[in-house]
């Protein structure tokens, strides 16, 4: 284990010392839930500009540093990745060959070529990597594993799921060409997640969606084969799409309420007609979830989450490669 040990003398966990790259919106998330991951802190954050940093470490705590290699010598035992996409393969190949463990904002990398590539680097590294996809750890979805594992709905078979969010300027990284944005990595990629967390690995992908000005995809939709069932997803920049999903099975259904990747509420209804009500707000910026489970990994010696696996991740970008192949899309980072 890198600059860590699993407890200290007098038994208490040891304290994960944490550094980012980056500061926009999802950083502060992250420093904001990390108050709310017992025994760890905030120690480094660094940004390609200064100022930025600067503040971030006075709102948050932690030390703002000169430059990204700064980062990886400052003796931190985590990294989180809080860049744009275009950039998180290299960040991510760059700490853990530094011996630090990574834990990258979605989606993890461009394409699966990046991603092979990174998880390589954990592997030869012996250190841990994981996409930080948060669904599965919020206290509603983990709610709903385990009522479906005792009062199952029987053989799921469809999974329907979606998100469009209007009016993003030209200017927000989102619709940047260059940084790899675009609705499949920034919104679909949650949908991509909920297909193969319940349905397995995809088959073939059938998609149809349209560019914008910048470039990137505004709109795609997405039909699915999996190796349980059927998959219908629909994620966009330009439209005002309610964002709940639908898990149907042979008998009975479940709604995870909007938003359904901040998960709080849930109905599961029944063939006979009886309706079970799920209800698990959640704590902090919600990002903790995910945070106290990768901790949790770092201190057990793991070097892959049981929940966010390598494979489901190769999973998910697989299809938003097959999609964006579908429509023409190809990054300049690719």
């Amino acid at each position: 284990m890198n600059h860590a040990t699993t407890h200290t003398p007098s038994g208490q966990p040891a304290t994960i010392r944490w550094g980012i790259v980056g500061t926009g919106r999802i950083a502060h998330r992250f420093a904001q839930s990390l108050a709310h991951v017992p025994h760890s802190r905030l120690t480094a954050v660094w940004s390609r500009r200064r100022a930025p940093a600067e503040t971030f470490a006075q709102q948050h705590g932690g030390q703002a540093l000169d430059s990204f290699e700064a980062l990886l010598q400052s003796g931190i035992d985590a990294l989180y990745i809080a860049t744009m996409q275009d950039s998180h393969a290299h960040y991510a190949c760059a700490a853990l060959e530094a011996g630090i463990h990574v834990l990258c904002e979605k989606p993890a990398t461009v394409n699966t070529a990046q991603l092979d590539r990174v998880i390589d680097s954990a592997r030869a590294s012996q250190r841990l990597f994981m996409d930080a996809m948060k669904p599965p750890f919020y206290p509603l979805y983990q709610q709903l594993r385990a009522h479906l594992a005792a009062d199952p709905i029987g053989e799921i078979g469809l999974v329907r799921a979606g998100c469009s969010v209007p009016g993003v300027p030209d200017d927000h990284p989102s619709l940047s060409f260059e940084q790899a944005g675009g609705a499949l990595l920034d919104i679909g990629i949650y949908e991509l997640f909920l297909a193969v967390d319940w349905l397995g690995a995809p088959l073939d992908v059938q998609t149809l969606g349209r560019l914008g000005s910048t470039g990137v995809d505004t709109f795609a939709s997405l039909n699915s084969r999996h190796e349980k069932g059927i998959s219908q997803l629909f994620c966009g920049l330009d439209l005002f799409g309610k964002g709940d999903a639908f898990i149907a099975g042979t008998q009975g259904h479940v709604t995870i309420h909007e938003n359904w990747w901040n998960p709080t509420r849930a109905t599961v209804r029944y063939t006979g007609g009886r309706v079970v009500e799920l209800d698990a707000p959640f704590e902090g910026g919600g990002l903790n979830y995910e945070t106290v489970h990768f901790c949790d990994l770092i201190r057990s010696g793991a070097l892959e989450s049981p929940v966010m696996t390598h494979a489901k991740s190769r999973q998910m970008i697989g299809m938003a490669d097959a999609a964006r192949a579908a429509l023409g899309l190809r990054f300049p980072c690719e």
